[in-house]
C-alpha cells in the first residue's frame, strides 16, 4: 500500500510535452514581441518600395536635374511639369480612358511625383494609397503593350498599396506622430 509520504519520495514523472511546453511559450512569446517590433519598418519598407517605384517614374517624366554625391547620382525634379516627351507618351502609347492626353500628362506626373511623398512619410497615407492603387489600375488598362515583368511589378505594387490601404502605415508616420499629439 502506497502511503502519502511515498507518493511525496516519487513524484509523478512528468511527459515530454508537459517539460516542452514552458520552452515553447517562451519562445512563442519572443517571436510575437519580435514580429510586433519589426511591423512598423515592414510598412515602412512596404510604403518606401511603392514610393519610389512610382516617385522614380514620375521624375522620368519631368525635366530634371541631378547631382553627384559619394560616387552616386541623385536626379531631383526641375520642374514639376511634364517634358514634352511625356505628352507624346500620353498621346501616341498610354491610352488614358476619358482623358484628353494633355491633362492625362498633367495629372500623371502630378500623382507620380506628389503622392508617393505622402505615402513615404506616412501622411493623409490611407488616401495616398488609394489613389495610387486606382492610378496602378489605370497605368495597366492604359498601356496595352505592358510585358509580363512590368505587370508583375504593378501587381506587387498594387498588394503592397492594398495592405497599407487596409492596414494604415504604422506606428512610423506622421499619421501615427499627428494622432498621438492630437489624442493627449
Amino acid at each position: 500500500m502506497m502511503t502519502a509520504t511515498d507518493m511525496l519520495d516519487n513524484p509523478p514523472q512528468r511527459s515530454f510535452w508537459a517539460k516542452l511546453a514552458p520552452t515553447l511559450k517562451k519562445a512563442d512569446t519572443l517571436f510575437h514581441k519580435t514580429a510586433d517590433w519589426l511591423t512598423p519598418v515592414a510598412d515602412l519598407l512596404a510604403r518606401y518600395w511603392v514610393a519610389a517605384a512610382f516617385f522614380g517614374s514620375g521624375l522620368t517624366k519631368t525635366v530634371t536635374g541631378s547631382f553627384t554625391l559619394f560616387g552616386q547620382t541623385f536626379n531631383y525634379p526641375l520642374s514639376v511639369f511634364p517634358a514634352e516627351s511625356t505628352f507624346t507618351l500620353f498621346e501616341y502609347e498610354y491610352h488614358v480612358p476619358l482623358l484628353p492626353p494633355a491633362l492625362a500628362a498633367y495629372m500623371g506626373t502630378a500623382a507620380e511625383l506628389l503622392l508617393p511623398v505622402f505615402l513615404l512619410l506616412g501622411l493623409g497615407t490611407r488616401y495616398a494609397a488609394f489613389a495610387l492603387f486606382v492610378f496602378n489600375i489605370m497605368a495597366v488598362v492604359s498601356y496595352p503593350d505592358l510585358m509580363e515583368a512590368g505587370l508583375k511589378d504593378h501587381q506587387v505594387w498594387g498588394l503592397l498599396l492594398l495592405i497599407t490601404l487596409c492596414h494604415g502605415p504604422g506606428k512610423l508616420s506622421l499619421d501615427y506622430l499627428i494622432g498621438r499629439l492630437v489624442r493627449r
